[in-house]
Order: structure tokens, then sequence, then C-alpha cells
């Protein structure tokens, strides 16, 4: 019993022993997460390996300056073409709309007018004198030829005839300048597309009035050909010495900002806006694909010729974050602190413009991203 009794001491000393161990716990050795502290407005990160983080040195970047406005899409008034009704009256047909394309000869509109009526009845009247002008010289000259009359009284029925077929051809060229065909005579004057272009105006409705005497206008419809197009800026006066005749322009337009054209300044206006002190700048662009159409907005960018010095750093060391951009900057200790900068433009190379906030020379974090990412975790 006795041994019995030893041999259950020594089996309870190494159960027990092997029980009361402690489990091995791996989180235990893991490094301490980071430490967000916020001083004053200023966020100050620590993190256990800032190595894990490499740092660039913002470089200097020289670049010309540049000007950015904002402009609308304008036809060229010099390819813009009224659609004329020559002849007054009472719209009975519109064929088009404000927007659609058209092409030279295409039907328009149709005109029913009185003019027609009082023109082709000059046309017949002045027929009539004609064929009895020519009938009195034929008579004339047997008389003549026999010696019943004197040459003067021919030469008077001569220029009787000489009138008469004056007139005729007068009456002849208002038929066809009201789009008429003498021989089929019609009330109803259709008027034609005289070029190929977009209808950017209309004046007219049906059954609404037309034509000078009626309307007050004779233009019905305005076509523009797109081909080329102005973009109208407006530049302030301080601004103005960065801008001259000849010079190019980087257009963006608003629904299409990955695009960017280029256009040429033809005009500067010389009076300014009174109360908003801006002159209009103007900027011919081609537009043969049909891009541009005409009231979208657009910016145009203006390259000046003195060269500015600006910061620049990668990238992917700008953290765009709660609508602002940020960079984090080596503070000692294990700490980085995220300082708020505005960034500029992009630069070749994976470089970014800064504008202000940071020097050249002072070091940033490379990726930006990755140590926000560290923070979250």
């Amino acid at each position: 019993m006795k041994h019995i009794g030893l041999m259950a001491a020594a089996l309870c000393v190494l159960l027990g022993s092997g029980c009361g161990s402690e489990k091995h716990d791996a989180a235990s050795e893991a490094p301490p997460p980071p430490q967000v502290v916020d001083q004053g407005g200023v966020t100050l990160l620590t993190v256990d390996h800032p190595d894990q983080f490499p740092l660039a040195a913002a470089s200097r970047y020289s670049s010309a300056s540049t000007l950015n406005v904002t402009g609308t899409v304008n036809p060229d008034v010099s390819k813009q073409i009224p659609v004329i009704s020559i002849a007054s009256g009472r719209v009975l047909a519109i064929h088009t709309q404000v927007g659609a394309t058209v092409k030279k000869g295409q039907l328009l509109m149709e005109v029913e007018s009185s003019d027609i009526s009082n023109a082709y009845n000059q046309y017949l009247k002045a027929a009539n004198d004609e064929r009895l002008a020519r009938v009195q010289v034929e008579r004339a000259r047997i008389l003549y030829d026999k010696g019943a009359i004197s040459k003067a009284q021919l030469e008077i029925a001569e220029d009787g005839e000489d009138d008469a077929k004056a007139d005729l051809l007068a009456a002849e060229q208002q038929l066809k300048f009201l789009g008429v065909d003498k021989d089929h005579p019609s009330l109803v004057v259709k008027v034609y597309s005289p070029a190929n272009g977009v209808v950017i105006a209309q004046n007219v409705t049906n059954a609404a009035a037309t034509g000078v005497t009626y309307a007050g206008s004779s233009t019905a419809f305005t076509i523009a050909d797109l081909s080329h197009v102005w973009i109208i800026c407006d530049v302030y006066e301080n601004d103005l010495p960065m801008v001259h005749v000849g010079q190019t322009a980087d257009i963006r337009l608003n629904a299409y900002p990955d695009r960017v054209l280029t256009g040429t300044i033809s005009e500067i206006d010389a009076l300014l806006d009174p109360n908003i002190r801006t002159a209009k700048v103007r900027i011919q662009v081609p537009n043969a694909d049909g891009l541009m159409r005409i009231g979208m907005f657009a910016t145009a960018t203006f390259h000046g010729r003195r060269l500015l010095d600006h910061t620049s750093v990668p990238a992917t060391a700008v953290l765009h974050l709660h609508d602002r951009d940020w960079v984090y900057v080596p503070a000692g200790n294990k700490q980085f602190k995220r300082i708020g900068v505005v960034g500029g433009a992009m630069i070749p190379g994976g470089m970014q413009e800064i504008t202000t906030g940071l020097a050249v020379g002072q070091q940033v974090v490379t990726n930006a991203l990755e140590l926000e990412n560290t923070v979250d975790q």
C-alpha cells in the first residue's frame, strides 16, 4: 500500500505540473498597435517600426505660370447663315427644329404667300405687253419697207419692244427670286437650307407669320457650321497681361474632363465688364468630330512665358482625405506628423506639384496611403 501511495503522489505531481503550465499566447509577441495622438489639430502617429515607411525629400520643379478660366462653347459668328423667307405670308409646315443637323438643299418649311399672286400677275401682264410690242414692231418694219412710215416711227416701235422685254425679264426674275416656277405657279413657297450645318435658332412656328412684311424679320432659321467653335471666357483685369492674341490654350470640357483640346486666342475685348472687371476672351477651337456642343461649360488653361518654382513630391506621398490633401512627415521618436497641403497638377514621372504647405528638401513618407491604412487597422 505504501508503494501504491508513493506512485499516486508522483503521478499527481507530474499531472499537476502539466496542467498548471501557462498556454502559449502568440498575440503577446506582436508589436503594439500604432498610437494616434491629436495635439491641437496636429495629428501625431507613433509606429513601432518607422523604417517600414520609406522617406523622400520634396524636390524643386520649375514650370511656366498658368491661368485657368471658365467659359462656354459658342458658334463661330462668321460661320452662321440665316435662312431667309423672301415671301411674306403664313407658315403652312415646318420640316426641321432647333438642334437638328441639315444638309444643303433640304426642305425646311413651306409658306403660303400673297406675294406670289402679285408677282405672277405682273409676269402675265409683262408677257402680254411684250407679245403686243413684238407684233407692233413686225408690223412697223413691213410698213417701213413699203415707205408707209418714217424711220423714226420704226425706232419708236423697236424701243417699245425693248422696254417690254425688260419688264418681262424683271417679272421672271421676281418669280425666280420668290422660288416660283413660272410654268407651274403655286401660292406655296418652299424654303430650302442654303448650307450644311446645325439649326441653332428658329424664329417661326406653324401657322405663324413670316417675312419682313408681316413678321418684321425675314430670318426664319439660323444655321451654323460647327466644324469650328468659339470658347468665350471671362478674364479678370489683373490677369490680362497673361493672355495675348495668337496664344494657344488647353481646353477641357466639363462633360469630357479627360480630353484635352487645343485652341487659339483670336480676340480680346477692348471693353471690360464694369461690374466684375473682366474682359471677354475668344478662343477658336476645331470641332471636326462634333464633340463640343453649343452651351457646354469649358475650362481654358493659358500657359505664361515666365517660369515659376514649385515643390513636388511623389504622387503616392499625397493622401486625399475629406476633400483635402495631406502628407506625413517624420517627427522623431518613431512618430510621423500629418500636415495639410494644397496639391497641384500631376507631373510626369509619378510626381505631383505641391502649391503650399511644404518646403523643398522636407522629408515626406512616400506611401501615405499605406501608413494611413496602418492607423486604421
